[in-house]
């Protein structure tokens, strides 16, 4: 879509301070993080929230989560950290392109924080 941001980083339009690149996926720091490590996985392919996974597209959601504990482990953190999935505007989510929060190096509690 042209007018997603994270399509446009995806697209390399919007430099970013990347972690992981591959043909499926793009991994970077998130802009506001939430805790020490924050970091932000990416479809390249649009796919605007978790409520469009589908037969289809479901294998690039199971390569997200190969991602997210090979940067958990390439960091330190492969035993401490939190995923987050925000799927929709009253659930959070404020940029309509499925990605997932990598968070650690603090806390948390539930639900919130």
């Amino acid at each position: 879509m042209s007018d997603c941001i994270f399509c446009k980083i995806a697209n390399g339009e919007i430099p970013t301070n990347k972690v992981y690149e591959d043909d499926t996926v793009i991994a970077f720091h998130d802009m506001d993080p939430q805790a020490p490590t924050h970091i932000l996985v990416i479809p390249k392919a649009h796919i605007a929230s978790a409520s469009e996974i589908n037969a289809s597209n479901s294998a690039v959601v199971a390569h997200i989560f190969e991602v997210l504990a090979k940067i958990a482990k390439e960091n330190g953190f492969e035993n401490d950290f939190r995923v987050v999935n925000n799927c929709g505007a009253r659930a959070g989510q404020t940029v309509h392109h499925l990605h997932f929060h990598l968070m650690s190096g603090r806390e948390f509690t539930w639900p919130a924080g």
